[in-house]
């Protein structure tokens, strides 16, 4: 009667036997398909390599010039540029430019492949409950799956370097804008949309002049969070080869260099307190716009 009180189990032998047919089958995948994978992903690691040498190529007052003019154009406001400019020059004063320009880099280019994959994905869940009740649970998966299980097949199919850490970081990172993209065209009014039908409008035309202006505060706010759970994941990217910020906190953490993990790890805040302000202060501008539009 003991199968009352206790879950059946495979004995180790059955379990050992088990593990080794996934892994197996997963290396002899890797050893198939592993450097078409790579050729694949290869432009992407270019486009990489080139936009961190960019940014280090750049000289840091015109750097932070050019920051501080996105961070006015985005936010309409001099006091967060001013702090924005003062916040990177203290970065460079402590000897962290570098770093930062490498983890700014893979933070822009992460976030640019999560809005390219993630607003159309988001579109057609907006347009499908078939397709959002697919599209959901692996969304789940994404966000709960600890990172450092789905970091395993990544590293095995493309190695230790730049292009796992950022496939990890758009993994981990992806699910807001795709989550908020959907709601926000989901909620947009159907009385607009009856509005915008009677003109005799096309379905892409509903799409880019009503339903996407309209969702846009939400769409802001998916990728506000993209941006604050790419920052989160940069530590741990640096476990696989990824230089940056996490780099030499991880190090910290390994030799026990307090005063280099806080100076390193408030570098991360200061660049996430940035995106932060200047994403939710062009969103609610956009917001404050659109509801000008609407009165």
């Amino acid at each position: 009667m003991s199968w009352l009180t206790e879950i059946p189990q495979l004995d180790r032998s059955g379990m050992t036997s088990l593990k080794k047919i996934i892994d197996e089958a997963f290396k002899g995948f890797s050893r198939q398909y592993g450097e078409g994978i790579e050729n694949f992903f290869k432009p992407l690691l270019d486009f990489l390599i080139f936009f961190e040498k960019l940014l280090l190529a750049t000289p840091w007052w015109l750097m932070i010039a050019i920051l501080v003019l996105i961070t006015q154009l985005a936010a309409r406001s001099v006091k967060l540029s001013v702090g924005v400019g003062v916040a990177l020059l203290c970065i460079g004063f402590l000897g962290m430019w570098e770093d930062t320009m490498r983890t700014l880099s893979l933070i822009t280019v992460c976030t640019l492949l999560s809005i390219l994959i993630g607003i159309p994905v988001g579109i057609l869940m907006s347009r499908s409950d078939r397709t959002q009740k697919v599209i959901t649970p692996v969304l789940d998966i994404m966000q709960t799956m600890p990172a450092f299980v789905y970091l395993i097949p990544v590293v095995i199919l493309l190695g230790i370097g730049r292009v796992s850490g950022l496939i990890a970081v758009v993994i981990y990172a992806i699910p807001p804008v795709i989550r908020l993209t959907n709601l926000g065209i989901r909620l947009v009014d159907k009385e607009v949309i009856e509005a915008a039908d009677s003109y005799g409008v096309t379905s892409m035309q509903r799409l880019w002049s009503v339903q996407l202006p309209l969702a846009m505060p939400n769409i802001m706010a998916g990728i506000n969070q993209t941006i604050m759970m790419a920052l989160s994941m940069v530590v741990i990217a640096s476990m696989i080869g990824v230089r940056g910020l996490g780099l030499p906190v991880l190090q910290a953490i390994n030799n026990q260099y307090i005063a280099q993990g806080l100076l390193n790890g408030s570098a991360i805040v200061v660049l996430a307190i940035i995106f932060d302000r200047v994403s939710q202060a062009y969103a609610k501008r956009s917001q404050h716009n659109i509801g000008g539009q609407n009165d």
